[in-house]
């Protein structure tokens, strides 16, 4: 438990610039907090005690305004970065290495009890405020951009912008507009 605690903080430091000092990581970034708040309500999950892992899922959403529902699946080293209004659903599944800035939203688009939320593999990044809806997967060292709402799956290594999300760099992405640019 210690050695997996120890690795959160050293990805805060790694991944973090502003991170100053262990202590400092320790004592006050809301994201690692909600990842160690959901590693107790997800162990609480899958020993069938419901009841108490949505409320330690609760209480984490409270002080930290991250939302991770205690049945998502959740890999090594996952560092969410200012963290939020950051929402991860019930089936989601994000491997090791996986980084989200504040306001991602994992979510469903089915009212069935199914897989209805993404599926994020090792080492994808997620920019602040985007949105990924339903069962898709983002490939491996995929990066989603900031603001994008991703409803189809990204292979591995694409970057994706804008709404609906469209790759970056390939000569589909060159014949879209500009994302970037805001007009008027």
């Amino acid at each position: 438990m210690f050695t997996t605690l120890r690795e959160d903080v050293r990805t805060a430091m790694a991944k973090d610039p502003a991170a100053v000092s262990a202590l400092e990581v320790v004592l006050t970034y809301a994201g690692l907090h909600a990842v160690w708040l959901y590693r107790l309500a997800h162990a609480l999950w899958v020993r069938d005690h419901s009841l108490s892992a949505r409320l330690v899922s609760h209480l984490a959403r409270f002080l930290t305004g991250v939302e991770i529902h205690p049945g998502a699946t959740i890999g090594d080293r996952l560092f969410i970065d200012h963290g939020m209004g950051t929402v991860i659903g019930e089936t989601a599944e994000l491997g090791d290495d996986v980084l989200l800035y504040h306001g991602v939203t994992l979510g469903g688009k089915s009212m069935r009890r199914e897989k209805r939320h993404p599926t994020l593999e090792d080492g994808v990044t997620v920019g602040a405020s985007a949105t990924l809806l339903g069962p898709i997967t983002v490939g491996e060292d995929a990066t989603v951009g900031a603001g994008a709402v991703v409803a189809d799956d990204v292979p591995p290594g694409t970057t994706v912008v804008g709404n609906p999300a469209r790759p970056v760099g390939t000569e589909d992405a060159a014949n879209q507009p500009d994302p970037a640019v805001v007009d008027g």
